[in-house]
């Protein structure tokens, strides 16, 4: 072993010396390119910022209110849950799982029943919220609704 042989260790990299130099590969300029804000120090911009013209976010209008609360309901009508127990893809007792199985129904979402359409007989359904119509349809075909 010579002192000629010898190498560094692996991953112990110096960091790199700006400004000391044109010998050095990194004077003058010290990589920052020429003149402009970015060039000096402090010289951040913030996010949204362009050079003094009138950001978007202030020239485009803002108008109306955004409800972060809100509710969303997927709808279900009865006329479609119909055809889904006529085929056979749900049977008379219909559960929030069986809705998802079945397609009508996404895991995060809430699902409203509507009455558009004729409830089939003896229908025992659970959903999110229904609609008054809906209530009344399944109540005379003899179902019940259970809301969760």
């Amino acid at each position: 072993m010579k002192l000629h042989t010898l190498k560094a260790p692996a991953g112990n990299k110096s960091r790199k010396r700006v400004g000391r130099g044109q010998g050095s590969g990194m004077g003058e300029q010290s990589g920052r390119g020429h003149n402009g804000l970015k060039s000096r120090s402090g010289g951040k911009v913030n996010r949204g910022f362009e050079g003094g013209q009138m950001p978007l976010q202030r020239r485009v209008p803002k108008f109306g209110f955004k409800n972060p609360f809100r509710v969303s309901y997927q709808s279900l009508n009865l006329d479609k849950l119909a055809q889904y127990v006529e085929s056979g893809k749900l049977g008379t007792s219909v559960t929030l799982d069986d809705l998802m199985i079945a397609g009508l129904l996404n895991k995060n979402e809430k699902i409203k029943l509507l009455g558009q359409g004729d409830c089939p007989k003896g229908l025992e359904i659970e959903v999110h919220a229904a609609s008054a119509s809906a209530l009344k349809k399944v109540d005379e075909a003899g179902g019940t609704v259970t809301i969760v």
